[in-house]
């Protein structure tokens, strides 16, 4: 049993990837099993309450990625973690665009964004393992990488933010095409059963909060299009990457009600990720330039930290500014 348990998988013994994958099940079974079994409009000190316990429990894990891997792990797993949270923002915006769009109610979202979040899950998991196969079998890949990641920053930082127009999504219309769609929700149910306004037959239909769900899957994938780069050019071991970019990501569910009604607040922190970007792109060709076999972690994680800092600082006092000026 205790050789079963060391047999390594990608690199790290079994038990690592299944501490992991345990620590993660039952943070999802607390939360809806426990924290949510009750349908309930999640509050703005609740959610900062959960989002403080998911960063807690990432931040642990860092701390024994760091004790148990080394300096270099610790630091990767940290860099890796904060990019790929401060990356996840960017989908607190669309998803309120969505629940607008569909009117869902408070009182639901949580349900929504729950299955949400456990299909990011499974979907960054095999853009991940994908990820991880084609920089192992073509090293080349990653300057690749780089190259996207300097060009989406340089995009970031000079072309302005268009609203994503939800009805003209493509997923949208398909479904429409494909599936009926009921009007108005059936309570928290994804799929529901009415009479059809023409021939009087009962059939199922889809609710708005099933196409709410799959248009924020959908929306993930477009994100992970930057994300799961990012987290490659950071560091190309598997375990650090998809563990910072699983727990980054796990907390996003809990600081979306928090973070709702004020990512106006944020103005600033884009531009900032931007910048961040181009960095971690720019890095695995100014290694190369210097003679190095890897661009220096602790450099890595002090400049992530510092522009993403200053990013959220910056926003807060220019907001505060502009909103003192308004009254």
């Amino acid at each position: 049993m205790m050789e079963f348990l060391v047999t390594p998988v990608m690199d790290k013994p079994l038990w690592m990837w299944a501490s992991f994958v345990g620590i993660v099940v039952a943070l999802l079974a607390f939360d809806l099993g426990i924290l949510h079994r009750k349908t309930h409009e999640v509050s703005i000190r609740e959610s900062l309450w959960m989002s403080a316990f998911y960063i807690a429990i990432a931040l642990a894990f860092g701390g024994w990625v760091w004790w148990s891997l080394g300096d270099q792990a610790g630091k990767e797993y940290l860099t890796g973690f904060i990019v790929e949270k401060t990356l996840a923002l960017d989908n607190v915006f669309v998803i309120s665009l969505i629940f607008t769009y569909f009117a869902i109610p408070p009182l639901y979202q949580h349900r929504v964004l729950f299955w949400g979040i456990l299909g990011v899950i499974v979907l960054r998991g095999i853009m991940i393992a994908l990820g991880a196969t084609l920089v192992s079998q073509y090293s080349w890949v990653l300057y690749v990488f780089a190259v996207f990641l300097i060009f989406t920053g340089i995009k970031m930082l000079f072309v302005g933010d268009k609203h994503p127009d939800i009805g003209n999504n493509p997923l949208l219309k398909l479904m429409r095409r494909i599936f009926p769609i009921s009007a108005g929700l059936d309570g928290q149910k994804f799929l529901t059963r009415q009479p059809d306004p023409k021939t009087g037959k009962w059939r199922t239909y889809a609710t708005p909060l099933l196409v709410a769900l799959a248009l924020i899957e959908f929306v993930d994938l477009i994100f992970a299009v930057d994300s799961v780069p990012a987290i490659f050019t950071i560091t190309l071991d598997p375990f650090i990457v998809f563990t910072s970019n699983i727990f980054a990501i796990l907390g996003l569910r809990a600081l979306y009600f928090a973070l709702a009604a004020i990512i106006h607040r944020f103005r600033y922190l884009k531009p900032a990720l931007a910048i961040v970007l181009i960095f971690i792109g720019s890095k695995t060709f100014i290694a190369d330039a210097m003679g190095l076999e890897k661009f220096p972690s602790n450099i890595s994680l002090g400049v992530t930290l510092g522009l993403i800092a200053a990013g959220v600082l910056i926003s807060l006092i220019m907001t505060r500014k502009s909103r003192g000026h308004r009254s």
